[in-house]
């Protein structure tokens, strides 16, 4: 009996790792596929068959992206506003997440219900009033534009008072009896030890901002304002596509997020586990 119930535990799991070889193989064969195409000369890219490992290996598509285009530019403005709007969100998500979790006033419940109603309404809804409210207020084409709109997110709202609420009050009790006041408590007790579910709500909103292209494509009009994703999107002409610099930018474009989360991975892993805790 307990042979065969060992075979079986044995089989079961060979059949998850295989599934999650499967399943790794289906998710890293594109990235591996656009690491190849931005090694290859434009003319090898629709050779058949597909090879993976290029005959002809070439740097020529990073140097032209440095020399022929405004790359560095538009890596300056991607990072500055994928920055800018994750410090804002880690202080003001928190802050928020805080006082919902913490605080006691008239309407909290009712206030909170309505932000995670807000995430039912698709961002397209919300574009157009976006814009024209910049617009009317001359902020089109500015940095402004870009990072004000994204300043605050519900759902990094949401994360931090899921967190702060497994938080034992004990310790902010012990602080308001040594002197500190509820921004103190907040500033020097309860963020020090949110700090995986702070990387979590980092990683997810560098992330999202750095990869963002709809909005940057909506309120910028000039190259110089342009981030990375809406630069890169230039490149596809309207009788033909240059694969190879784009593949070669797209290549560039994922290894700050990707090194970001395989230095950060145990924090982000922890921060959204503990998330769904409750005290």
């Amino acid at each position: 009996m307990n042979r065969s119930r060992t075979v079986r535990n044995a089989i079961r799991r060979s059949a998850v790792l295989a599934l999650l070889l499967a399943a790794t193989g289906i998710f890293t064969l594109p990235f591996i596929w656009s690491l190849s195409i931005s090694f290859q000369p434009p003319g090898d890219v629709f050779s058949w068959p597909i090879e993976l490992i290029p005959d002809e290996f070439t740097l020529q598509n990073y140097r032209r992206l440095w020399t022929e285009i405004p790359f560095a530019r538009w890596l300056l403005n991607s990072g500055g506003v994928a920055l800018a709007v994750t410090l804002a969100n880690l202080f003001f998500d928190a802050l928020a997440g805080y006082a919902f979790a913490r605080l006691r006033f008239p309407g909290r419940n009712v206030l909170f219900a309505l932000l995670l109603a807000t995430l039912m309404v698709p961002a397209h809804v919300t574009l157009v009033p976006k814009f024209m409210l910049l617009n009317a207020l001359g902020l089109v084409n500015t940095y402004t534009a870009l990072v004000a709109p994204a300043m605050v997110q519900v759902v990094g709202i949401f994360l931090m008072k899921q967190f702060f609420e497994s938080i034992p009050k004990q310790l902010e009790e012990a602080a308001r009896i040594d002197g500190c006041n509820r921004f103190q408590v907040f500033w020097r007790v309860v963020l020090p030890a949110s700090r995986p579910a702070l990387a979590a709500l980092g990683i997810y909103t560098f992330q999202g901002n750095w990869n963002e292209f709809l909005w940057p494509l909506v309120v910028t009009t000039t190259s110089d304002r342009f981030t990375l994703p809406v630069g890169l999107a230039m490149f596809r002409y309207e009788f033909r596509v240059e694969w190879t610099m784009l593949m070669a930018g797209a290549v560039l474009i994922a290894l700050p997020t990707l090194i970001i989360f395989l230095v950060f991975q145990r924090l982000f892993i922890q921060g959204i586990a503990t998330s769904g805790l409750k005290g």
